[in-house]
């Protein structure tokens, strides 16, 4: 959070504790407990009215269906580009599939394949 490490954390808490001084700690530990429930309260409240205002079709909606997160685009373009394919809309994908590379591994000492054209 905000690029701090635990350690740097701890030092800014030390120095803020001597800067404030023993005897306001209580004070400034009851107010950050008052803005941290007076945010709690606020998006309660907003959350509240964010329901209301949409009405009552909207309170059954699955919104986890709707995050854009879950799709791979990757997915969403291969399907895209296959869905007119007649051999694919025939059941078969043999046609449309890519044989996997050969893989050899390479014996102790072997230097790898290099192509100087091609970089």
């Amino acid at each position: 959070m905000f690029g701090i490490s635990g350690g740097e954390a701890i030092i800014i808490l030390i120095v803020a504790l001597v800067i404030i001084g023993p005897e306001r700690v209580p004070e400034y530990a009851q107010k950050l407990k008052e803005m941290v429930r007076a945010i709690r309260d606020y998006a309660t409240g907003a959350t509240a009215d964010l329901k209301e205002t949409l009405g009552p079709e909207f309170t059954d909606l699955d919104w986890r269906k709707l995050d854009p997160r879950q799709y791979d685009p990757r997915v969403i373009v291969r399907e895209a580009l296959l869905e007119d394919d007649p051999v694919r809309a025939n059941g078969s994908t043999a046609a449309t599939s890519v044989a996997a590379p050969t893989v050899r591994r390479l014996a102790r000492g072997e230097r790898a394949p290099f192509d100087t054209e091609a970089t």
